[in-house]
């Protein structure tokens, strides 16, 4: 199981960022890491910045959103569709997806409503 401490965790992205812009071979995690970045134009800054950002603490209380954070959800995410675990997780999130329609939708949304349905169990519809 993959258990990174928050540095290390930050560090893919910023090493996936860079071996992308310097044009040098990713390690499959890495690949999945850049492919969330690239989702995130917002974010690429940052992710030009380790040296600023690999330590800084982001706090709701203030309103900041933790990139890394989101980022990592959606790593996590794509890794429960891909091994179907919790087992029917990738099923709902079809279900999710042709319901909705969603063709042309964002990977980010699409993932974010499976998320919250799984979570809080709102859409229990999706788990039948």
């Amino acid at each position: 199981m993959f258990n990174p401490s928050r540095a290390e965790a930050r560090r893919l992205f910023f090493d996936a960022w860079r071996k992308q812009r310097e044009g040098l071979p990713l390690t499959p995690l890495e690949s999945m890491a850049l492919g969330v970045a690239l989702l995130h134009p917002e974010y690429h800054g940052i992710l030009d910045q380790p040296d600023k950002y690999l330590e800084r603490d982001y706090l709701p209380e203030f309103g900041e959103t933790n990139p890394f954070l989101h980022m990592g959800l959606h790593l996590a995410v794509n890794e429960q569709l891909t091994i179907d675990q919790p087992p029917g997780i990738r099923a709902a999130y079809e279900r999710l997806r042709n319901k909705k329609g969603d063709e042309q939708a964002s990977a980010g949304k699409r993932e974010g409503e499976l998320l919250h349905a799984h979570v809080f169990h709102d859409e229990e519809d999706h788990w039948k």
